[in-house]
């Protein structure tokens, strides 16, 4: 059995992102919201977030709290649908020589831990694609 690590993240055959948009004026946000941070509106739909993407921006990350392995890539993406997600950057040498702004990346699910029942936590990043 698997959990996901935030609410937001689908499993399943196709795992995804899935975020509140708004139906006033297109923005999307992930988890809760009782007002959209744009127009102020309050009705939100649920729509799956595109899997590929852009990487915009990152930082290399070499200290954090004690049990999180460093160093990793912090991330922000650009999804192909314009949904901006903040993330890791995965599977690729935490070397700013081998990232690059404007690389292509696609979503990727990895295991974070697992419990005393064998139950585990999932969690998501950006790969290059």
């Amino acid at each position: 059995m698997q959990i996901p690590l935030v609410d937001y993240l689908v499993l399943g055959d196709e795992p995804h992102l899935q975020a509140n948009e708004c139906t006033n004026c297109g923005a999307r946000f992930f988890g809760r919201r009782n007002a959209c941070a744009h127009c102020g509106h309050r009705e939100f739909k649920p729509v799956r977030v595109s899997d590929t993407g852009t990487l915009r921006t990152f930082s290399i990350v070499y200290r954090a709290a004690p049990t999180i392995p460093t160093p990793y890539v912090s991330a922000i993406v650009l999804t192909d649908d314009g949904t901006s997600v903040r993330s890791n950057l995965i599977n690729i040498e935490p070397d700013p020589a081998k990232i690059s702004l404007g690389m292509k990346v696609k979503l990727d699910t990895y295991v974070v831990g697992t419990d005393d029942d064998g139950q585990e936590a999932v969690a998501f990043g950006y790969a290059p694609a």
